[in-house]
């Protein structure tokens, strides 16, 4: 669907808690409505940040997933439904946001996200969200993010930890990889499948994603950048530690702002 700068008298009423927000505002929530985010993911992570942003009235959504909604996803997965069994997670994605939101556009991408997709994908965007559960796609997504100079909100989960952070280099941040160098050796750092994990956690950390992901669009408060922010809801703790670039970074050294 198009989007326009001008609200319709259903969004003025929708999204009307946020005008209230000094830091949001008219001008604020009209930056969400001409904003172009793209997912990857529509599992544990992307499930909640979609519906979220879809609900917040970002006017231009995307989600890249090539896996189909399996009847293990729906402990946590919480955009899918278990008549969705079966069904390309984008398509049950993009069935839920525009239930929740027929005033945006959801762009729905049922494929593997590779190196030149996600170039081709990332210039048309103006942030990414990075939910994906392994180490190999999220270094190729950090470092097509840096080459685009596209800010990047990534997040990760596993048992009852989460954590997330802004990577956006050309303004002064990090990168992925200046956080974590190298992945970990296999079978180090075990998947969710492997390891399990409690169903809300990815609900908690992904509504962060999607916290995020309106602050930096509305320019609101304080982000993540240069910061990691982790969670532990087994004791129910958070706590953020202080990033700094990697003046050798070999991914993000040319471009540090």
């Amino acid at each position: 669907m198009p989007q326009s700068s001008s609200f319709s008298a259903q969004e003025l009423n929708r999204y009307a808690r946020h005008i209230m927000l000094r830091e949001i505002g008219g001008p604020g929530q009209k930056r969400l409505k001409n904003a172009r985010v793209l997912v990857i993911g529509a599992g544990g992570l992307g499930a909640p940040a979609l519906l979220y942003l879809a609900a917040a009235g970002v006017g231009t959504i995307g989600v890249v997933d090539d896996d189909t909604v399996d009847n293990s996803n729906l402990q946590r997965q919480v955009i899918h439904r278990h008549q969705d069994i079966g069904t390309p997670k984008v398509k049950s994605a993009r069935r839920a946001m525009l239930g929740q939101n027929p005033d945006i556009t959801v762009n729905a991408y049922a494929q593997r996200l590779d190196e030149a997709a996600a170039k081709a994908l990332f210039s048309e965007y103006d942030l990414v969200l990075d939910g994906t559960d392994n180490f190999s796609t999220r270094y190729m997504v950090n470092q097509v993010a840096v080459q685009a100079k596209t800010p990047l909100i990534a997040a990760a989960i596993t048992q009852w930890e989460g954590q997330i952070s802004l990577y956006d280099p050309a303004n002064g941040t990090p990168c992925f990889q200046c956080v974590f160098p190298e992945a970990p050796a296999p079978g180090l750092v075990p998947t969710c499948a492997e390891a399990g994990v409690i169903g809300p956690l990815p609900g908690v950390v992904g509504a962060m994603m999607a916290v995020e992901a309106i602050k930096h669009l509305t320019g609101a408060g304080t982000g993540l950048g240069g910061q990691l922010m982790i969670y532990d809801a087994l004791y129910a703790e958070t706590r953020k530690i202080a990033l700094k670039p990697r003046p050798d970074c070999p991914v993000c050294a040319g471009v540090q702002g």
